[in-house]
């Protein structure tokens, strides 16, 4: 069947222009680039400090008389499900929520966090700060003669030639993945909707079979239609929470929502990690996908609640990743980053508000994990940014350089190119 039988077949719609392929390309990873990085970026602006707990804290349990997590428990003491989850560095402690997928990934070694992370920018605005985050120049917009409205994960792809395969799981190009290297991108929210009838999806089928890109199609299909079933339950899953909370479309919700930008998903990332997993362990190197909702201006909650439900979500996620893509998991690294992290101390609505500094995760089964690592400073008033909120120690572009030199070897020159202005700081992360 050629094009012109095919558009026929079709009735005209002009689906073969906007047909959700899971690819563009077909190829195997090459062997010398057989490590995979995938970046998670949570829009909103997570509340790092009720992730990693800084228990040894006074500080922090008086500046959050509602939604602190409480100590860990002593040895020998009755198990407390609301408390924080011993570390194996004094002072730290992990959100009850990650208990059953993180807790193990970290006593395995495969996971650090990076606290008093981030970027120069003081803003506080979601969109400023995303934005200067993906387009990775340095605080004062030096671009280095690279391309303006490129992205670092699309320079990194130009940087590795012809050993890069990359992907942003996402409804369109993020900036991040913008720029001169092509990238596909898949959406995993659909719309609720089976993208094709029974009907089209005989006649693409039949179109491709026989060739290379049958197995790929028939991917494709079950993908869409599996994301088409999910989005209808999470939307539903969705009205019910806001119906329950009696949340209003208020302006500060209107902004909640716009920092999402379109984003999967705490819930939706958790059924489609796995989907990810399968493309990234057997087509992709290099990966971006972008979870919403964390924003928590009003009931953020403690060890239960919003962010608690969001840490589930995400943490089941990163495990289910972990667990599919198999055995490709030793050569993985996933890095969780935000715009910024959230104030100290609680407001008057029971949530935190926009802050600067907060904590990176690193896992991967070739991560030096069970530390938490870079430049640190005790946590006390005297130490906050502005008497608000974390201050910034370890610049995103210094620590995923170091990464992205440890796991795809390179040089100065090509580090140069993903980020301008900026030296690589090798962390001992992976």
């Amino acid at each position: 069947m050629n094009r012109r039988e095919w558009l026929k077949a079709m009735g005209g719609t002009g689906l073969a222009l906007t047909w959700p392929l899971v690819t563009s390309r077909v190829f195997a990873l090459p062997a010398q680039a057989d490590a995979r990085f995938l970046l998670i970026f949570l829009r909103g602006g997570y509340d790092a400090a009720n992730v990693l707990v800084p228990t040894g804290s006074d500080f922090y349990y008086q500046s959050r008389p509602t939604i602190a997590i409480r100590r860990p428990v002593a040895d020998g003491a009755a198990p407390d499900p609301a408390a924080a989850l011993p570390l194996s560095v004094d002072g730290w402690a992990l959100h009850p929520a990650l208990g059953a997928t993180m807790l193990p990934m970290w006593q395995r070694q495969q996971l650090a966090f990076i606290p008093f992370a981030g970027t120069s920018d003081m803003s506080r605005s979601h969109f400023e700060t995303q934005d200067g985050i993906e387009a990775g120049l340095s605080g004062d917009g030096h671009a280095g003669g690279v391309p303006r409205g490129s992205g670092f994960l699309n320079r990194l792809a130009q940087s590795m030639g012809g050993q890069a395969a990359p992907v942003a799981f996402t409804d369109g190009l993020p900036m991040v993945m913008s720029g001169a290297a092509n990238v596909p991108n898949v959406s995993l929210k659909g719309t609720g909707r089976t993208p094709f009838d029974a009907h089209q999806t005989q006649v693409l089928a039949q179109m491709y079979k026989g060739t290379r890109f049958e197995s790929l199609i028939a991917e494709g299909f079950d993908l869409r239609q599996t994301v088409a079933e999910q989005a209808e339950a999470m939307r539903q899953h969705e009205t019910e929470m806001r119906s329950a909370q009696g949340e209003s479309m208020s302006g500060r919700m209107q902004e909640m929502q716009a920092a999402n930008r379109r984003a999967l998903s705490a819930r939706g990332f958790e059924q489609e990690a796995r989907r990810m997993a399968g493309l990234m362990r057997d087509k992709f190197n290099i990966g971006f996908i972008d979870v919403g909702g964390w924003d928590t201006h009003v009931n953020q909650g403690g060890a239960q609640g919003q962010l608690a439900n969001l840490l589930d979500n995400l943490g089941r996620g990163i495990a289910g990743f972990s667990e599919e893509i198999g055995p490709a998991w030793r050569n993985t690294t996933v890095v969780a980053i935000s715009e910024f992290g959230r104030t100290f101390r609680e407001n008057g609505t029971r949530g935190t508000d926009h802050g600067h500094g907060t904590v990176y995760w690193v896992a991967g089964g070739s991560v030096r994990g069970g530390r938490i690592v870079g430049e640190q400073v005790a946590v006390s008033q005297s130490t906050l940014n502005q008497n608000r909120d974390y201050p910034v120690l370890n610049d995103y572009r210094a620590v995923l350089g170091g990464v992205f030199r440890r796991l795809y070897g390179l040089d100065d020159s090509r580090l140069a190119q993903v980020f301008p202005g900026s030296r690589a700081r090798d962390i001992g992360l992976v």
